[in-house]
């Protein structure tokens, strides 16, 4: 299981979206003692207020260094986050695989910070995925994270030469709440963070999309007043 125990001085590569559950798994390698490198994806989504929500938490919790990364995935669309012709739905989460997956989004992700990883003599990477409250995502998964640090130990020059790759999912089994409360004990300001799918060009929440429905529910959950900005407040 690639969710172990985490103890360790060294750097880490951090996927950062900007969002609450990434936050919460930046403060937690941080907590860890890691030297935190975050990586974002400007990968064409509805809105840039997640990437200045990164920006900020990366600052805020004081990580080495904060790179964003362009790769265009409106090229495939297949997604409400890629094709504008796609609504973005709002009324609860349902069953099945919503259109807010955007194809091999986060196997993509994964590539890349094990790429920066390798260059780095990283051998931790740190995802904010999460199996409990998540919207269905086939790539979210225990099982996906551990194939994909399988995966990681064959198809680098690391991983072949003995230095072994951990892929961290520290929030795999959490709840929203869970995720809260941690985030919270740990000083993380989730009043930076974005988690809505299509928030306004000035950065507030829609406050309908199954995103900022699942994080508002887990604030109530948790016991912690919710800092989001919502458009219709």
């Amino acid at each position: 299981m690639p969710t172990s125990t985490i103890s360790s001085s060294r750097s880490a590569v951090v996927l950062l979206s900007g969002g609450l559950d990434s936050a919460t798994s930046l403060a937690i390698a941080r907590d860890a003692g890691f030297d935190c490198y975050c990586l974002s994806l400007d990968y064409g989504q509805r809105h840039r207020t997640e990437l200045d929500a990164a920006h900020r938490v990366a600052h805020a919790l004081g990580a080495r260094e904060h790179r964003t990364l362009r790769l265009d995935l409106t090229a495939f669309g297949g997604s409400a986050l890629t094709d504008e012709n796609i609504a973005v739905p709002t009324e609860g989460v349902g069953p099945g695989i919503p259109v807010t997956y955007v194809p091999a989004r986060n196997t993509i992700m994964l590539s890349l910070a094990l790429a920066w990883a390798e260059v780095l003599r990283s051998s931790d990477i740190f995802v904010g995925v999460n199996a409990v409250d998540y919207s269905g995502y086939p790539d979210c998964r225990p099982e996906f994270v551990a194939a994909f640090e399988n995966l990681a130990n064959l198809a680098t020059k690391a991983g072949v030469e003995g230095r072994r790759l951990t892929v961290h999912a520290p929030l795999i089994n959490l709840t929203k709440a869970e995720i809260i409360r941690k985030g919270h004990a740990l000083g993380v300001d989730y009043g930076i963070t974005i988690s809505c799918y299509q928030a306004d060009k000035q950065g507030r929440a829609c406050g309908v999309c199954d995103s900022c429905r699942l994080r508002h529910e887990g604030f109530v959950a948790a016991g912690v007043s919710d800092p989001t900005r919502y458009a219709n407040a």
